[in-house]
């Protein structure tokens, strides 16, 4: 059995508040996987690799922007043009996240959390959509989406150029298998390599580089 979604990890320096600016955003939301938060000292450099898209399709745009500027938010510029209809915030540790418009129609239909919108190429998005047995719901010049057999959320790459990496990731997947060690064989054959074991769990870093951990 593929390894399945278990979490979102996200570093920063002081996990309680975030996880309550999250907690308070998400509130009610149907959300697949656990958004858990790991004490970091890492100082925040550039745009992260993975970042949300939340939807207006329950909430409008502007309720949302205004009960996360309320919850600890800012707004912030990533060079979006004026008129673009997302909404770029930052969530209290500078962790960019978008609000999407009531027409967008990519995620029509969808929960209010959408999307993983990730810096990555379509390698890596053939990988993903292997490793997790979801289909491919995108594939076009150099981007790609995957999206679970049900439904629901969406993870997308938007193919190259790639960002500047600075240091380790601030966000990072979280996978459980029944097996690890036949796991992670499974995995390293489809194109990931593994960093290093602690006990129950491995660091693995997927085709384009990005860390992600496996545990049994």
């Amino acid at each position: 059995m593929p390894a399945r979604l278990h979490a979102l990890v996200v570093r920063t320096p002081d996990p309680e508040r975030l996880s309550a600016f999250w907690d308070g955003l998400l509130a009610d939301s149907d959300v697949p996987f656990l958004l858990a938060f790991e004490v970091s000292d890492q100082p925040r450099t550039g745009l992260n690799q993975i970042h949300f898209h939340l939807t207006s399709n329950s909430s409008s745009q502007d309720a949302t922007v205004a009960r996360a500027l309320e919850l600890g938010a800012s707004h912030l510029d990533v060079g979006q043009l004026p008129g673009e209809g997302h909404v770029v915030l930052a969530d209290p540790d500078g962790n960019e996240f978008c609000v999407l418009e009531e027409s967008n129609s990519w995620l029509a239909g969808m929960g209010f959390l959408g999307e993983l919108a990730a810096d990555g190429t379509r390698k890596v998005g053939v990988f993903w959509a292997a490793a997790l047995d979801w289909p491919l719901v995108w594939d076009e010049d150099g981007e790609t989406a995957i999206q679970p057999p049900e439904g629901g959320i969406k993870i997308a790459w938007g193919g190259v150029p790639l960002n500047e990496r600075h240091g380790r990731n601030r966000m990072f997947l979280e996978l459980v298998a029944d097996d690890l060690d036949a796991e992670v064989e499974r995995l390293v054959g489809l194109g990931a390599r593994e960093v290093v074991r602690h006990g129950d769990r491995a660091e693995m870093a997927d085709p384009d580089g990005n860390e992600f951990w496996l545990r049994g």
